[in-house]
Formats: C-alpha cells, sequence, structure tokens
C-alpha cells in the first residue's frame, strides 16, 4: 500500500459521526496507507456502524478518557487488535466537551468548568501517556483546537479550554520531543457536527466564516481539516512540533 502515511497504525478518537473530522481524517488515513483503530465513548454500538463506513474496516475500542481504568487498559486493547507488534504511530485526539453551564462565562460553576478542561484538554496529556507504551520508535500527535487566540462570541469556558488544549500541547511536545514525538494541533474552522449541536449560539459563531474567509469555508465540509490532520501525522513535518496549523479558510489572520 502506498501514501504518506504507508505501514502505520494511527488511533482515532472522537469518531461519531461521518460529518465529523475524525471521520475525515480516518478515511484520509485509511486511503493514504494507515492501519486505522478507533475509540468511542458511551454509543459504542453507534461508532461500530460509523466505522463500517470507511474506506476499510476498523476496530472500535471503548474510551471514556475520564476514566483511569479505561486508560490504563489501552496501550493492552489496542495491541489486540493489531495485525503485529509494531506498537502505535500516531494519535489523532478529537475530543471535547463543555457542560451546557459552561457556556454562561459570568455564571459557571467550576463543577462545569474543571469538565470542560478536563475533556478538552487535560485528556490530551492523559490519553498520549496511556499511549506511551506503544511509541517506542516515536510517532505524531496531532489535536483539534478552535482558534483560543480571541474571544469568540457564545463560546465562553470552552474557548478557555481550547487556550488550555494549545498550552498542553506546547508542553507536551517540549517533554515528548526527546522520545521523537511531534505533537501538533490543527485549528480548524467551525462544521456542522453532533458536537457543534451542543454549543448554543453556534450559528452566530460560525456565520464569521461567511464573510471573512479569504479562500471560503464550507461549514458543511470536514475534509480540509481531516486531510490538515493527515499531513502532520505523516513524516513530510519531521521537525514541526508544538505547532497550531490553522485550517480555517484564513479567518484567523483578518483583521477587523
Amino acid at each position: 500500500m502506498s501514501g504518506i502515511l504507508a505501514g502505520k497504525r494511527i488511533l482515532v478518537t472522537g469518531v461519531l459521526t461521518e460529518g465529523s473530522i475524525a471521520f475525515h481524517a480516518a478515511k484520509v488515513a485509511q486511503e493514504e496507507g494507515a492501519e486505522v483503530i478507533l475509540t468511542g465513548f458511551g454509543r459504542v454500538t453507534l461508532v461500530q456502524r460509523i466505522a463500517k463506513r470507511l474506506p476499510k474496516p476498523a476496530p472500535v475500542i471503548e474510551l471514556d478518557v475520564t476514566n483511569q481504568e479505561h486508560l490504563d487498559g489501552l496501550a493492552d486493547q489496542i495491541r489486540e487488535h493489531s495485525s503485529d507488534d509494531s506498537g502505535l504511530d500516531g494519535i489523532v485526539h478529537s475530543i471535547a466537551f463543555g457542560p451546557q453551564g459552561a457556556f454562561n462565562f459570568l455564571e459557571a460553576g467550576w463543577e462545569d468548568v474543571s469538565t470542560a478542561v478536563q475533556v478538552s484538554a487535560y485528556s490530551y496529556k492523559s490519553l498520549t501517556m496511556a499511549c506511551l507504551p506503544l511509541m517506542e520508535r516515536g510517532g505524531s500527535v496531532v489535536g483539534l483546537t478552535f482558534d483560543a487566540q480571541i474571544a469568540w462570541p457564545k463560546y465562553d469556558w470552552m474557548g478557555v479550554a481550547k487556550a488550555a488544549l494549545e498550552s498542553t500541547n506546547r508542553y507536551l511536545a517540549r517533554d515528548l520531543g526527546p522520545k521523537n514525538i511531534r505533537c501538533n494541533l490543527v485549528s480548524a474552522g467551525p462544521i456542522k457536527s453532533m458536537a457543534a449541536k451542543s454549543i448554543p449560539g453556534f450559528e452566530e459563531l460560525a456565520d464569521v466564516w461567511n464573510h471573512r474567509a479569504p479562500i471560503g469555508w464550507d461549514l458543511a465540509d470536514p475534509d480540509p481539516a481531516g486531510r490538515g490532520v493527515v499531513g502532520l501525522l505523516s513524516d513530510f513535518f519531521p521537525r514541526t512540533t508544538g505547532e497550531i496549523v490553522h485550517v480555517d479558510g484564513g479567518v484567523h489572520m483578518m483583521g477587523a
């Protein structure tokens, strides 16, 4: 099998529907030669159904990133689904969640805020550390963020959680660099996905892209972001780490 991920084994989290960036990252990864393993949270049977729509079958492992037992057993479960003992070459972290209370900045309580930060930022570190025993020859970790440089309408504590994720990425890159593991993020524009439906006022937030993306942006097309993820998983960025690559139609660099 040829392709920029030929011979690599990639773990992809966060596949919930065909419209998710994670699904498209998994699809493009397979098309580029990778063996893909998926994780699912809660509705594992739904993820298994979605997995059948990939170009090739992909096993699904149940994973709640807030459950230490799940994390402790993850490496062994990945080994069980591997055709050989060649370890893991890449991780896609596509996990984020904020309770409804987290979308009211001034009223939010710590319980809601801490959940958003744990699931959306801390899990980037905990997931990577759970997979570390399988990455003895190095590899690439790629997460998904939503530009945390500015305050977005309606995004509130999820914006803070994404800022925490972006900082976590830098520290993880610092500490895992000596192990030849690269850690980078794709800062994607908004996509009309299951996750978007849980964000109050998503339409108002997303409308920015209808007017300010110089190269254009399609809210219904997760493929560009998925391809960005696969690019960073590949060996074409061998000395790029701690980076945030924007796949957002250029909105991040437009002035007022």
